[in-house]
């Protein structure tokens, strides 16, 4: 119990500072866990990770995550192409939510490269959200199904990944006035750009 506490109140103190709110974790050989937002030991790892801190650092610093990214290029891209979905959105939005770490889990519960919540990993099939390949299949289904549900508006759909899709249609099929979602959207938005523009010739 006071180890909970003392993380409740880790979390806390972290999530109001202006820098890192990521939290690392180890257990030693007592048995104890121990928790920082600056790891400074090697057995430390990461078991919460700010939304929004991954998505400044995927816009500023896309060379730590395009990196990792090559691993699981060929998932994704048969992923999208099941889900009838642009290869480009799928890598941004891996990006944005996890920076291409396949144990990722953010403050609200989302696992995994595409941080699914875990009825969302159920729904979808993935019996383990931290195997890249299961999280990536899954994730990939259900922001298709999303696109379908708000015909193909990529905005919409995004809004519906990060806040879920009650909330889009609780607000009039508009992105809801929720600040993590309203920044969410256009962090996708610019990865996904920058990732086309890479492309084109010239």
């Amino acid at each position: 119990m006071k180890r909970a506490a003392a993380f409740v109140l880790l979390l806390a103190t972290t999530a109001a500072a202006p820098l890192r709110a990521d939290i690392y974790a180890y257990r030693d050989a007592r048995g104890v866990t121990h928790f920082t937002n600056v790891p400074t030991d090697t057995r430390y790892h990461l078991i919460l990770r700010t939304p929004t801190e991954m998505a400044a650092a995927a816009i500023a610093s896309p060379a730590g995550w395009q990196r990792r990214a090559a691993a699981y290029h060929g998932t994704i891209e048969r992923a999208a192409a099941a889900a009838t979905l642009q290869s480009d959105l799928v890598h941004a939005v891996i990006a944005v939510e996890s920076g291409f770490d396949p144990r990722a889990v953010s403050p609200k519960g989302g696992m995994g490269l595409m941080q699914l919540m875990p009825a969302t990993a159920k729904r979808y099939g993935a019996a383990d959200p931290f195997d890249p390949e299961q999280n990536i299949r899954a994730g990939t289904r259900y922001l298709g199904e999303l696109l379908v549900r708000f015909d193909r508006n990529v905005e919409l759909a995004l809004a519906a990944y990060n806040a879920g899709e009650g909330a889009v249609e609780r607000n009039g099929r508009q992105i809801p006035p929720y600040d993590e979602t309203r920044r969410y959207v256009p962090s996708v938005l610019k990865v996904m750009a920058a990732l086309k523009a890479r492309r084109r010739p010239g």
